[in-house]
Formats: C-alpha cells, sequence, structure tokens
C-alpha cells in the first residue's frame, strides 16, 4: 500500500486501488466476525465518534423520551459521550447508571435508549445482549452496543439477537494496531430511516457532486463521515486475512481455557490477589482481571519481567488473552512471573509506583 499504492499512484489509488470503497468492504468482513449481515458495517473514525453517532441517531427514534439507562461498568468515554450529547441537546435528557447486574430492573417505558459495553472493561463481565435486547424491545427501548472488548475475542451474534446499533473498535482483540479505526453497525430496518447526526463529506450520497446542502446516503453509507485512515485500515486487512482462518468458535473455546488455567495457577501461588472476573469463562469476555491494593506498582513489575497487562483504577490488574497467538505455556510463563512478584514482593520498589500517564 505504501510503496506501490501511495507511493506511485498517489491519488489514482481512491479508484485504482479501491481506497474509497475500502471502509465498506472491510465492514463487511467484521460483520461476518460479529453475526451481522453484508452491508451493515461500516469503519471509519474513531470509537468515541461512533458511540455519539449511534446514541443520536437512537435518541431521535424515540423522541419522545428522556432516559438512557447505561451500568457503572461501561467505558467512561461512552458515558462522557452520553454527557455530552445530553448537555449539547438541552431537552431535558438524563443518563441513569446502575450496577451490571441490576440493569433489566432499571428499563421501563419512559426510558429511549439502552446503552452498554458487553464486556466490562474491568472485570470481563458478559452482559447477555439477546436477553436484555429483548427486554428492552419489549418496552419500546433503542438498544446501543459497545462491542470493544467483544470482537475478536468472543463469537456475537447481533442479527439474531435484534441489536438495533453496534460499533467497536479494531485494535484490541481485531490487531489493528493503535489508532485503528472503529465500525459501527445499524440493523436494516433501521438504517435508510435514521438522520446522521454527523452529516459528513463521505457520508453524502454523492460525495464527488460537491452539493452545498447534504442528502444522506444510502443504509449503512451514511454514517461514513471523513476520509478513511487507509494504512490502517489495510493494517487491518491484512489481520482480517488471519482470521480468516479461524473459527470464532474455536478461538472461544480456547481462550476459556488458556484464562481458566490462569485463573487456577494464580490463586494457587498468589493468595494476596482477588480474582474479580466472574469465576465461570462462559460468563466473561476474553480478559481475566484481579484486585490487589498495590495494583498499579505490581503491574509494573511484572511489565518489565516481559508480562504485559494493564491497571484500571482503583485496584484492577488486567490480563487479556488472544489465543490466535498466546498458549498453554504463555499462560504458566505469566503465572509464575506473577507469583514471583507476589510472593517476593518484588511490587514494593518506589520506582513501580510512578505513575505514568497510561496505566
Amino acid at each position: 500500500m505504501m510503496r506501490d499504492e501511495w507511493g506511485e499512484m498517489l491519488i489514482s489509488a481512491w479508484n485504482k486501488a479501491g481506497w474509497i470503497n475500502q471502509p465498506s468492504r472491510v465492514g463487511d468482513r467484521i460483520a461476518s466476525l460479529i453475526g451481522a449481515a453484508p452491508g451493515t458495517v461500516v469503519m471509519g473514525d474513531t470509537l468515541t465518534i461512533k458511540v455519539y453517532q449511534a446514541l443520536a441517531s437512537a435518541l431521535e427514534i424515540n423522541a419522545e423520551r428522556r432516559i438512557i439507562v447505561s451500568d457503572n461498568g461501561n467505558f467512561p468515554s461512552d458515558l462522557y459521550t452520553a454527557q455530552g450529547l445530553i448537555e449539547s441537546l438541552d431537552r431535558g435528557h438524563e443518563l441513569r447508571l446502575c450496577a451490571p447486574e441490576a440493569v433489566e430492573d432499571y428499563l421501563s417505558e419512559e426510558v429511549a435508549v439502552l446503552m452498554l459495553t458487553e464486556v466490562d472493561y474491568r472485570t470481563g463481565r458478559l452482559h447477555d445482549m439477546k436477553a436484555l435486547t429483548a427486554k428492552a424491545h419489549a418496552k419500546g427501548i433503542v438498544t446501543v452496543w459497545d462491542l470493544a472488548h467483544s470482537a475478536g475475542a468472543l463469537p456475537v451474534h447481533l442479527a439474531s439477537a435484534g441489536a438495533d446499533f453496534a460499533l467497536g473498535c479494531s485494535y484490541k482483540y481485531l490487531n489493528s494496531g493503535p489508532g485503528g479505526p472503529a465500525f459501527i453497525y445499524v440493523a436494516p430496518g433501521l438504517a435508510d430511516k435514521i438522520r446522521p447526526v454527523l452529516a459528513g463529506w463521505l457520508g453524502h450520497e454523492d460525495p464527488f457532486a460537491f452539493d452545498l446542502d447534504y442528502r444522506p446516503g444510502a443504509g449503512i453509507e451514511r454514517m461514513r463521515v471523513g476520509t478513511p485512515p487507509v494504512l490502517q485500515l489495510t493494517a487491518l486487512e491484512a489481520s482480517l486475512d488471519i482470521w480468516d482462518l479461524a473459527d470464532m468458535n474455536d478461538v472461544r473455546a480456547k481462550s476459556i481455557e488458556l484464562s481458566d488455567l490462569f485463573i487456577e495457577l494464580v490463586e494457587d501461588g498468589c493468595p494476596d490477589l482477588t480474582l474479580a472476573s466472574p469465576r465461570d469463562g462462559r460468563q466473561r469476555g476474553s480478559q481475566v482481571s484481579f484486585r490487589f491494593d498495590h495494583g498499579y506498582a505490581a503491574m509494573q513489575a511484572l511489565i518489565e519481567r516481559g508480562v504485559i497487562g494493564d491497571f484500571r483504577a482503583p485496584d484492577i490488574m488486567r490480563f487479556g488473552f488472544t489465543p490466535l497467538y498466546i498458549d498453554a505455556e504463555d499462560v504458566r510463563q505469566a503465572a509464575s512471573a506473577i507469583g514471583q512478584v507476589m510472593t517476593d514482593r518484588l511490587w514494593d520498589d518506589e520506582s513501580y509506583r510512578q505513575r505514568s500517564t497510561v496505566t
């Protein structure tokens, strides 16, 4: 792409190399991993932009209602987006948060939108998308699902679950790299009806007519906004070539096997760590989290020893499992390093307490 397309074709590559259609082409490949039909997913922009688009459209569908329900395990950026949109609309909307286990109790006929992240970014707890979507629809609620920790980690079934909107990033389990583009899904019955709140150039019905007035594109195309990040999309396409060789059910089974082994080994050797994730692998995503009061320092000690997880305030040590390139021996080595750091209190070093910007 860099040498032959951008290096030689320059802007003619938009046509010759198919860059202009890349967001839809790659979107269809993502669709096959998240249980969606072709033509219902498009790539581009960041996850937060896609959350904004979906939530704004969902609120317009239920224009007479004013309540957005989410849970306190949702990723803060999604909640910030909702708060900012509420302030901008200034029509009396309210964001109501509940415990992840209590979502169903918060659903009522006054709720406009249910906005959830399928897998809790802290603990890995997995929501039942199909059941919650059905209960929401029974009360006339539009659903918005964030798949940031689901896509590429476990089987997702958007169409059969009846989800209205979904979105996710590609740089985690889909391996597009830092800053990789996000995707958005809109149910086929809604795609031609919604008004795209971000009326961008490439979401226009005919971008190169250069009309001064906006006309939305057909279906999911209207959810495109700006120029697609071709370098990142090309990296993602290379990753998806690998996904073409894998069955998501096999990936899921291996993920549970590896994470169950990890929990067993860590709990045997580290009594100071408390499991924060569901013990039943079917109830969590492809991550395992432990609580520890000095979790940040302990994680820095582990990173220095080649076990790279991350820390989520106030006390979560989070470890991701990607069965495409992690095996049981990797898990055993990681658990051994964790045992050493904890048993010998290697984390208790002032250098490990110095907080970096990214934790």
